[in-house]
């Protein structure tokens, strides 16, 4: 994630005021290039006051008709949600011509190669068009890494929506060239997040694939989601804080206490998730900025203001090959593409010391 500008009033971003994305998300795990997330801007945030953001006036929203929401699932833990089975995304790749096919049977090889096995708990991210030609897509990949794993094992995968908030490079590039009026009129009608319903367009075909499948269970913040199968699923997902991103009260948090597997398949250490738990970990009081979203509140989208971490993953990639030299990182190929696998405590912990050594003081 980048850094953002100072920040402002809940009405609309004025012309001349500058704002940076609300999170960076993971260009690699993303299959179609039409789905390419903006470049960030290279600015750094200076911390801000509480008071800034809590006295802000914040304007009613008025509620957006919509059409009556299809029945789900709700877990017992009243803030995940397990959702009906919903049309698949498209799978990736069976239909191109002339690539090598990549099978079930040699992607499972591959990540038992990676030194995965039965009852392991993976944080995965992958870009499927590294892996190849794969016969079946996104289903056959998470079909192999559930056989891998068994059915002790629980696979989680983030699956953000940046495009929910005022502040994202998204938002901005929608509502460029409106006036103030026509930026407010924009921003009082974007839809709440619903964990049920709201997709993850930005974060590839797999995490989408996870995210619809019918036992799926998708935690609750409108930003930083995250989606499992398995076991551990609803326990993981249950408890993600409306106010922390990727922090003390979101799964990562958990992920790093059950010292889960990280695997990045075709994926560079810019996209490793993992790494954001360091920034809240790296010196006492991190810099923070403000943030909002739609939620649904009492029936109606409302807008929701609060103050957390702020997330950059400019330096990501610097840190992850560092990491290699001092954390054990298994490296092979999952089809085509290269991979790593490693553990995500390992990850977290190098990162709080390379990020408070290299990193500017805040």
């Amino acid at each position: 994630m980048r850094p953002a500008g100072r920040p402002r009033a809940l009405s609309g971003p004025p012309a001349d005021v500058r704002l940076e994305p609300l999170l960076t998300v993971e260009p690699l795990l993303t299959d179609d290039a039409r789905l390419q997330p903006l470049p960030s801007d290279d600015a750094r945030l200076e911390p801000l006051l509480a008071a800034d953001v809590l006295t802000a006036p914040v304007p009613p929203v008025p509620p957006v008709p919509t059409a009556p929401p299809a029945p789900v699932h709700v877990a017992a833990l009243p803030d995940v949600v397990r959702r009906r089975a919903r049309p698949a995304p498209r799978p990736y790749a069976t239909e191109e011509p002339g690539r090598r096919v990549v099978g079930r049977e040699e992607l499972v090889a591959g990540l038992r190669a990676m030194g995965l096995a039965a009852g392991d708990l993976v944080l995965a991210h992958a870009s499927l068009r590294s892996v190849g030609r794969i016969d079946g897509g996104a289903e056959t990949l998470v079909g192999a890494l559930r056989e891998v794993i068994g059915s002790d094992g629980t696979v989680v995968v983030p699956t953000f929506t940046p495009e929910n908030s005022d502040t994202s490079r998204l938002f901005l590039e929608s509502t460029r060239g409106m006036t103030a009026e026509q930026v407010a009129a924009h921003r009082a009608v974007m839809p709440p997040f619903d964990p049920a319903a709201t997709p993850s367009r930005y974060c590839g075909y797999l995490t989408e694939f996870v995210r619809t499948r019918p036992e799926a269970v998708r935690s609750a913040h409108p930003q930083t989601s995250f989606a499992a199968l398995g076991p551990a699923a609803a326990r993981l997902m249950a408890g993600h804080h409306l106010e922390d991103h990727l922090g003390s009260r979101s799964p990562l948090t958990k992920l790093y206490e059950e010292n889960a597997r990280v695997l990045m398949i075709g994926a560079g250490y810019g996209t490793c998730t993992a790494f954001h738990l360091a920034e809240y970990r790296y010196i006492p009081s991190p810099p923070r900025r403000r943030y909002a979203c739609v939620i649904e509140k009492d029936g109606a989208p409302t807008w929701h203001s609060y103050l957390d971490v702020v997330l950059d993953d400019g330096d990501f990639a610097v840190c992850g090959q560092a990491m290699e030299s001092r954390v054990k990182v298994r490296k092979g190929k999952v089809g085509a593409a290269e991979t790593r696998a490693f553990r995500l405590r390992d990850a977290v912990d190098f990162a709080e010391i390379w990020m408070r050594e290299n990193r500017p003081a805040a």
